[in-house]
């Protein structure tokens, strides 16, 4: 009996949190986006990462706002900077092609080569399309940068 109640007090606990993200997920799956936001929203907030990463893609399409780059780099970059490849490729993805932030293929390489490295594919073939307007040195350089974020946020 007493077991149960345990759980209760569990389920009560984070049940609230649990709820808002699958509600959130269900109201995207059925293009109720700003429901979606709305669910997701105060998560990000308080810097859950996945419902950062949801928000810049919302303001990234335009799913249900207004397309907006700046609020959605906004997101992506509270995801990216906790390590979420979701985000990195985002925000890699805007510093690429100049939305939201001025285009920047070293940040851009940065942040790619950063998802990649957790096993994001979309993120491993925009890294050889970025790879393909950078020099050598450029390269390096954005290399570097990857290696000297990782080593300090792992």
């Amino acid at each position: 009996m007493a077991r149960n109640a345990d759980r209760l007090i569990v389920t009560g606990a984070l049940g609230s949190a649990w709820a808002d993200w699958d509600d959130g997920v269900a109201a995207y799956a059925a293009g109720d986006y700003a429901t979606a936001r709305r669910q997701w929203f105060p998560q990000a907030e308080k810097g859950d990462a996945k419902a950062q990463y949801n928000l810049g893609v919302i303001f990234a399409n335009g799913k249900g706002v207004p397309k907006n780059d700046g609020e959605a780099v906004k997101w992506y970059r509270e995801a990216a900077e906790q390590g979420h490849a979701g985000g990195q490729f985002g925000l890699g993805s805007a510093y690429f092609l100049g939305r939201g932030v001025p285009e920047n293929y070293l940040q851009a390489y940065m942040w790619l080569a950063l998802a990649k490295a957790q096993g994001h594919e979309k993120a491993a073939k925009g890294l050889d399309v970025v790879k393909a307007k950078m020099t050598g040195v450029e390269i390096s350089k954005a290399r570097d940068r990857a290696s000297l974020w990782w080593r300090e946020h792992n």
